[in-house]
């Protein structure tokens, strides 16, 4: 297996450098950017397999190194992780939408984040799942080619709102909890992350559009895709 490669865009050096040096230490290959440009620079040539990300940043701002990141197909598909001392949920809800996999607020400490970060590098793959693509009402998830289509227009999705809409649609009609939503959508100790699942959704319903209602809250559960 080859190693995991982390990009770290971060302007504070006293986070980043302690940060890098930890997660070398486990294993990964790491490099630093201190602007927003010459992360997304770094990013695109390197193509990583995540991407840490601080919102504030000199040059170009996190938010917008996302937007570039999710633009452009090369990139599209890294995970991104997102680094920012605002802790309001209008941030971490526009960080989502944007296209960022999850959201960690500072002070934080090293050991539970590296700790999140190998649960996110730790993504299962079905290679014995036959079926890799499902159709139900206007929804179309091709897992192999990583494609959704919404009335037959191709809609963007981060790799963690694919994974939850390919986990529901497969299973139309059947409640989902959360916490089994996130483990199925990141591999093991997903507990820490429970509470982003319904930024997610929320994001992954915005992005369907008007097919979003397709994704039904189950009140007292969690989520179920509307079966035909």
């Amino acid at each position: 297996m080859s190693q995991k490669s982390i990009l770290i865009i971060e302007d504070e050096r006293s986070i980043a450098e302690p940060l890098a040096y930890s997660l070398e230490k486990d294993g990964y290959l790491v490099s630093i950017a201190t602007d927003g440009q010459d992360g997304l620079r770094r990013a695109q040539s390197t193509l990583p397999d995540l991407i840490l990300l601080d919102i504030m940043l000199p040059v170009m701002d996190g938010l917008e190194v996302c937007r570039q990141l999710r633009a452009d197909s090369r990139t599209r598909h890294i995970l991104i992780l997102m680094l920012t001392a605002k802790s309001e949920e209008v941030d971490e809800v526009v960080g989502f939408s944007l296209g960022a996999d999850d959201y960690v607020t500072k002070p934080f400490k090293i050991k539970p984040l590296t700790s999140r970060i190998k649960a996110m590098l730790r993504r299962p793959t079905d290679k014995n799942t036959s079926q890799d693509t499902v159709i139900c009402r206007e929804v179309e998830v091709d897992r192999m080619n990583h494609r959704v289509l919404v009335q037959g227009e191709e809609v963007g999705l981060t790799p963690t709102e694919f994974k939850l809409l390919w986990t529901l649609i497969r299973q139309a009609g059947r409640p989902f909890r959360r916490n089994e939503l996130m483990d199925t959508a990141r591999g093991e100790d997903a507990n820490a992350l429970e509470r982003t699942i319904d930024v997610h959704i929320r994001s992954l319903r915005q992005k369907m559009g008007e097919a979003g209602d397709l994704v039904e809250t189950v009140r007292g559960v969690g989520y179920r895709f509307k079966p035909e």
